[in-house]
């Protein structure tokens, strides 16, 4: 008896030490409170215990930097599966869905990888040429903009980090061997020095992470505008039988105030410091990077060139690929893969393998999502909103979509809402319950309210997401809780001029 006892008290710890690796007690304790409350809340309600299920989604997510939400939200929806809130096929048809979305992430990001040597090439004559920082921003948002119009958002947020994963690791490598020098020829470690090293790592820290925030808000105001900015567009699009230039110009009157006011706050925001923004090139991280350029450009031989021009080619390639549609997104990554493997020398299957070890993990956490969304789906969380909405006076109407997709989109996926409320809208116009004129002004409402206000958190968009769950995050300190509070005047500027040109335009 007294083995077992001791048996189980070492499993027990041992249990207790691994459940979800290095993160704080507090997290764990919470995560097991969840799974244990869930099923009582289950019984007694199972809509309250859906929007309890979201909620708890949400937390997994803002803490991403303390354990990385596929453990904890994926066991939160195998325990919804197996309470009945959604079913194993339900999950499987809302991936099929989007399936699109995983082979983008799947090849597509693969593809950026093997593209980051002219990334960073390109961006590092950027970065150094322009000295003003409020300049910088708007380049860097008008840019992930105009690529977003005719890109998908995933694609170009690969982009952002890339590149900024790029510059952090030339400083990191160089600022890390200047400390060994320092260590081996002096003997000492000079506090001073330290601190000024922290302080500007602090600051080369805040400058990337401001930059992409910039960039990543560019991505949604460009995604706004055209037929294949956002999933959910092609399918409004489709829905209402608009073809490419149709659709831009019934959003513009929208969409044009609105990255306008998108791009003034990225300036204002740099020049007032105001939410976190603000921070400059530290001067000596300027240095670092413009001797690493020189360094780079003394030693590029022909063979370096050859390897630069290729990737441009299969980078015009790639935008001419994808603004014609002339294959789904990720097989166009797929082919981006096998021309740059090819024609670079790549063909090693360890060298080709590291390509997909940032994708793959957000990859999984996405089909988690996805059957977060089944749960929503299956026990028609947001068909109270729907039924109220549409049961308002009809000059309401499209103010109140937006506002209540924007709201909705903010909990959960744009991609989702979009879908629901399109359906809904456009099942009332076949049935007669609203003529042709009002099916338009709502669809316009669906497409603004879905990729506006979703900006306001991670949940919104998957570009956004990606983002927070990315190599890059933990080294520029982009918490969930950070990105909310940086993405709040976006969202606030974004919503508000939303809604006047809504009221204005109809």
């Amino acid at each position: 008896m007294q083995v077992n006892r001791s048996m189980i008290k070492t499993l027990s710890t041992a249990f207790s030490e691994n459940f979800l690796g290095h993160s704080a007690n507090w997290y764990k304790q919470f995560i097991i409170a969840f799974l244990v409350i869930n099923p009582v809340v289950f019984s007694i309600s199972p809509f309250v215990a859906g929007w309890l299920l979201i909620l708890e989604f949400i937390f997994t997510l803002a803490m991403a930097l303390k354990c990385y939400p596929l453990q904890p939200g994926g066991l939160l929806a195998i325990e919804a599966i197996i309470m009945g809130m959604a079913s194993p096929e339900a999950v499987l048809q809302e991936t099929i869905g989007n399936f699109e979305v995983i082979l983008l992430l799947m090849f597509m990001v693969a593809g950026i990888y093997f593209m980051r040597d002219l990334l960073l090439y390109t961006f590092t004559k950027i970065l150094l040429s322009i000295k003003s920082k409020a300049l910088l921003a708007l380049l860097f948002s008008f840019t992930a903009a105009f690529l977003s119009a005719f890109l998908d958002a995933l694609t170009v947020t690969a982009v952002l980090i890339s590149v900024a994963i790029g510059f952090y690791s030339v400083y990191h490598r160089v600022a890390s061997g200047k400390q060994t020098d320092q260590t081996e020829h002096d003997h000492s470690t000079d506090q001073e020095v330290i601190h000024d090293r922290r302080a500007e790592l602090r600051q080369f820290r805040s400058f990337l992470r401001s930059l992409i925030m910039h960039g990543a808000v560019g991505t949604a105001l460009g995604g706004v505008c055209t037929l294949v900015g956002e999933p959910q567009n092609l399918l409004i699009a489709e829905r209402a039988g608009w073809d490419f230039m149709e659709f831009f110009w019934r959003m513009a009157p929208i969409t044009m105030p609105v990255l306008v006011a998108g791009l003034i706050t990225s300036v204002v925001l740099e020049k007032t410091g105001w939410f976190s923004y603000g921070a400059t090139l530290p001067e000596s991280v300027a240095a670092t990077l413009s001797a690493y350029n020189d360094e780079q450009e003394a030693k590029r031989n022909h063979r370096m060139t050859a390897t630069l021009v290729v990737q441009a080619v299969v980078g015009i390639i790639l935008i001419f690929s994808l603004a014609f549609h002339v294959a789904s997104v990720g097989l166009v990554g797929l082919m981006v893969i096998v021309l740059l493997t090819a024609f670079n020398g790549i063909v090693e299957e360890h060298q080709i393998g590291h390509a997909f070890e940032e994708a793959l993990p957000f990859t999984a956490l996405l089909v988690v999502f996805f059957a977060v969304v089944a749960v929503i789906h299956e026990q028609h969380l947001f068909t109270p909103v729907i039924n109220q909405v549409l049961a308002m006076d009809r000059d309401l109407q499209p103010i109140m979509f937006f506002i209540a997709n924007g709201v909705l989109s903010m909990i959960s996926d744009n991609v989702f809402v979009a879908t629901v409320y399109i359906n809904e809208v456009t099942s009332a116009f076949q049935e007669g319950a609203i003529d042709r004129a009002q099916f338009d002004m709502l669809a316009i409402a669906i497409n603004t309210g879905t990729n506006l206000p979703s900006v306001a958190t991670p949940n919104g968009q998957a570009a956004f997401l990606f983002l927070l769950t990315s190599a890059l995050a933990p080294l520029i300190r982009l918490s969930y809780v950070k990105m909310l509070w940086m993405a709040l005047p976006y969202t606030v500027v974004l919503s508000t001029v939303g809604m006047i040109a809504i009221v204005t335009a109809f």
